[in-house]
């Protein structure tokens, strides 16, 4: 490309773009990779510099009392890249920093600066698609480093350090210990767990409401199906009319079962007269292009992504020169862009599908980066699914792109929705109890009612419909016949059905992600890392595709709104993120910021003073909350160090099931747990022995016999436990097993002079020698196997694990990334899902029976997105530091 004789590096964040920008760059070109950061707070104390070992703010990494001065370290797995990056900056006459355009990409910019040193010119490259004609048009028009954009993200860093480093130990203390704390973390906690409690508080009512179906006989269609919406002048109740206690809301008559169908008998014969036929026009607009969240949510509710799956695979894309940039909150298109939109809707649905003039889309987002475009096909000619040659989840997601942007650039969809609203007269009144109030009504005449859609030129519709949470497409149609004011009508069937109004639906990720938008909490390009975040630290499980809180989210959320109530404030966090806006534009100082956060403003108390003021907290109370419904039952249930249990008056405790949902934990299924507790204990009989007496019980980790130690024993003395065999169960384990189980490890012989024992561990029955080990096929084995076959075994090569290889459990079908088939084994820690390059454990909410290949393909692609596990490398302790470089002046 270049015509001079310069050598120029090339600095990117990701290694998958390195190999296409060297590719359009050409010659004269060097392109090196960070691999993201390179620099960033101590995570620990053995990455804070001597020099700064005694100081109190090291923990932190942020000097509070000195304008909250951070302190930088390069990770120890980024200390080879940083030296690879020296090296091939020698060589060179200039250096462009290529980083994502969004802040964290100009503040990786500005750390490499900082490491790098370099002594030749450097230039500020930005791009936002991967394709030859971007990349030599960023080459070509570079600009400066966007100090503000720097300032916002070490902002929200210091602020993210200071909320974790100071709240989680209040957690550790109060509730769990290796708990964790988030600014925006734990405001996403107490969403799905404010939704938990609704559904707690939830009382369902039961209505039942009348089908009528119609003949029309003489139009098309003959014969169509309405409501009934009033009876005797009164409205007939539905769901909407209850509130969430089950108490009827509106004045309506309520029908039970029983007089739906005394109505329904009596609407059997009756006459029904058309009163009106009301048509109005629809016309629905398209979409607008895809930002972030909306492709998390469509890709959620239409895939079945989860919002890490869907950033994963449009993160590929992406440096696949596939799409353009993923985060952003922009909806606009370039003219380049729409001129392709239009192009290809001409091309493939017709000059009557295109509008005269081009769709413009402004965002409607506070603080939106319109210097973005919106997620859309990369180049100036878009290439239709078929022709990228994509497969699995890269094709389908790039389908959904690809459908949304052109989509954008067509005409509106036009019909007519027709409302027909009718009476019908029963031959006699029908006297029928009015299930509220118990008052017996005489129904004379019912409304009825039927609505349905037409459209008469389907639009953008043609190539894209949009999903919703419920699960049904917004555009759905409906087809009613012609009738005229006036016309009578026969009653073709009746039938009167019985409903029960249903709890507030959970979160769901795609739900999630719209409310914190909606919220205007946390950034777009966060949402995938907080959802994982929240579920990683057991806060939140799924159960299908709901996000259900435990109790110890229940624990946490109370704890803060209690004492840190500011800090999980919905306006509060949105207000936060106002602030850092206005940081990265230049119109708020990031020290000022900071200060009102710590030290408080306003009258407001700050986060040292929150920390170091808390008063007495009971932590047992903290943790303690009732079944539904049980508030006077006397049963409590507790978030202990080990678990979740329930405890009756008596002190009676049972173990609750880490999948169970809090709103299914009513007084009925606490009381079910306490008939047969986890803790329960029967006793077997005494040792001949020892004469002691021997127990069966079930523990935290499975059923388990053990001995009891008589009053008066030594603290050192431990008492014999040993776990029942996989074939044994607590109720008919006898005294004869249980003195068998307590004998373990059992001494076999000798080998080589060195003693053989079988031994039952965590993972299975095996014979160890010295340091040698051997697994077992079956537990009976351990009792039964000889010296002669321990001798043949371990002269058997040892095979690399403990345990054989094993047939599958179950098979899934080809991965659509890898292509590869999907099995489900049973491992070490448990089931798991395996494509034979990427594993990935099967969680609480997922079944052996029930998993499906969609759910295993999710699960092996959150894997591959996290990478493989970062290899520990000691880290070497310097004697000495600069202070960190103060950031340039230049403006963008």
């Amino acid at each position: 490309m270049a015509t001079d004789t310069k050598r120029r590096l090339v600095i990117v964040e990701s290694p998958g773009k390195v190999r296409s920008i060297a590719q359009y760059l050409g010659e004269g070109y060097l392109v090196e990779a960070s691999i993201g950061h390179v620099r960033d707070l101590p995570t620990g104390a053995a990455e804070v510099p001597a020099k700064y070992k005694g100081e109190k703010w090291a923990r932190t990494g942020v000097n509070v009392e000195n304008d909250f001065e951070p302190l930088y370290v390069v990770q120890a797995d980024k200390k080879a890249t940083i030296r690879k990056l020296k090296d091939a900056l020698k060589g060179v006459d200039e250096l462009y920093l290529a980083t994502d355009g969004d802040r964290e990409g100009e503040a990786i910019a500005w750390h490499l600066l900082q490491e790098l040193k370099p002594k030749v010119p450097v230039k500020r490259m930005e791009f936002h698609e991967i394709t030859p004609d971007a990349i030599r048009a960023a080459v070509a028009a570079p600009r400066e480093l966007d100090t503000d954009l720097v300032d916002a993200q070490e902002t929200r860093r210091i602020l993210d350090r200071l909320y974790g480093y100071e709240v989680s130990p209040v957690l550790w203390k109060k509730v769990m210990p290796r708990l964790s704390a988030g600014r925006v973390q734990s405001v996403a906690t107490r969403l799905v767990v404010d939704k938990e409690r609704e559904r707690m508080a939830f009382r369902s009512a039961s209505y039942a409401d009348l089908e009528v179906t119609l003949d029309a006989a003489g139009h098309d269609p003959d014969s169509f199906t309405a409501r009934v919406a009033t009876a005797a002048g009164l409205k007939v109740a539905s769901g909407r009319d209850f509130d969430s206690l089950g108490k009827l809301t509106t004045k309506a008559v309520h029908l039970d079962l029983e007089g739906g169908q005394a109505l329904a008998d009596a609407l059997a014969g009756a006459s029904v007269i058309v009163d009106s036929v009301e048509a109005k026009p629809y016309t629905r607009r398209p979409y607008p292009p895809f930002r972030t969240t909306t492709l998390q949510q469509d890709a959620g509710r239409k895939l079945g992504f989860t919002a890490q799956r869907t950033m994963s695979v449009a993160q590929s894309l992406y440096e696949g020169g596939f799409i353009t940039y993923m985060r952003t909150d922009s909806v606009t298109l370039s003219g380049s862009a729409v001129a392709a939109a239009r192009a290809q809707v001409k091309e493939l649905y017709g000059a009557s599908y295109l509008p005269e003039k081009p769709r413009v889309y402004s965002s409607k987002v506070k603080n939106a980066q319109e210097a973005h475009e919106a997620i859309r096909p990369a180049g100036d000619n878009f290439r239709t699914p078929q022709e990228t040659g994509l497969r699995g989840d890269e094709f389908r997601l790039y389908d959904l792109i690809w459908k949304r942007t052109v989509a954008s650039q067509m005409k509106d969809a036009e019909g007519q929705t027709v409302t027909i609203a009718m009476t019908a007269t029963p031959s006699a009144a029908v006297e029928v109890a009015d299930a509220t109030t118990g008052e017996v009504r005489a129904l004379d005449r019912a409304g009825l009612s039927a609505s349905g859609r037409t459209i008469t030129f389907p639009g953008f519709l043609k190539a894209y419909v949009e999903a919703r949470d419920e699960g049904d497409a917004d555009d759905a149609t409906a087809n009613l016949p012609a009738v005229e004011k006036g016309e009578k009508l026969a009653v073709a069937g009746v039938e009167a059905e019985d409903h029960a109004t249903r709890p507030p639906a959970r979160y769901t990720e795609p739900s999630l992600v719209a409310k914190l938008e909606e919220l205007e909490i946390g950034r777009p390009s966060t949402y995938a890392s907080i959802i994982r975040t929240i579920t990683a630290r057991d806060y939140v499980f799924k159960k299908g595709s709901a996000l259900v809180p435990t109790w110890l989210a229940f624990a946490v959320t109370r704890l803060l709104e209690d004492h840190f109530t500011e800090l999980v404030d919905y306006q509060f966090t949105a207000g936060m993120e106002d602030i850092l806006d206005e940081i990265a534009k230049g119109n708020a100082d990031r020290v000022q910021t900071l200060k009102n956060f710590y030290f408080g403003s306003d009258g407001r108390d700050g986060l040292d003073s929150l920390v170091n003021d808390l008063g007495e907290i009971d932590a047992r109370a903290l943790s303690t909350f009732h079944p539904v419904g049980g508030e006077e039952s006397g049963i409590a249930v507790r978030v202990g160090r080990y678990g979740t249990y329930v405890e009756d008056a008596d002190g009676n405790r049972a173990n609750v099931e880490e999948d169970l949902p809090p709103d299914e934990l009513t007084v009925e299924k606490a009381r079910e747990l306490l008939a047969t507790p986890a803790g329960m204990e029967r006793e077997l009989g005494a040792d001949p022995a020892s004469g002691n007496a021997v127990v069966a019980k079930n523990g935290r980790f499975g059923p388990y016999v053990t001995e009891v130690l008589p009053e008066g024993s030594p603290k050192s003395a431990k008492p014999r436990t040993a776990s029942l065999f996989k074939d044994m169960s607590l109720e008919t384990v006898t005294l004869d097993q249980a003195l068998q189980l307590m004998s373990l490890p059992r001494v076999v012989g000798a080998i080589d002079g060195e003693e053989v024992t079988a031994q039952n561990g965590r993972y299975g029955p095996y014979l160890k020698k010295g340091t040698d080990s051997r697994s077992l096929e079956n537990e009976d084995q351990l009792f039964t196997v000889t010296l002669e076959e321990a001798t043949a075994i371990f002269a058997q090569p040892k095979t690399r694990g403990r345990r054989a290889a094993v047939a599958p459990l179950k098979e899934l079908g080809n991965d659509p990334v890898s292509g590869k088939p999907i099995v489900v084994k049973d491992g070490r820690f448990g089931p798991y899902v395996t494509d034979g390059e990427t594993n990935a454990t099967l969680r609480k909410a997922d079944s052996i029976e029930e998993i499906t290949p969609e759910r295993a393909a999710e699960l092996l692609a959150e894997k591959r997105a996290k990478g493989p596990a970062p290899k520990k490398t000691p880290t070497r302790r310097t004697t000495t530091r600069k202070a960190p470089a103060k950031k340039s002046a230049a403006k963008k």
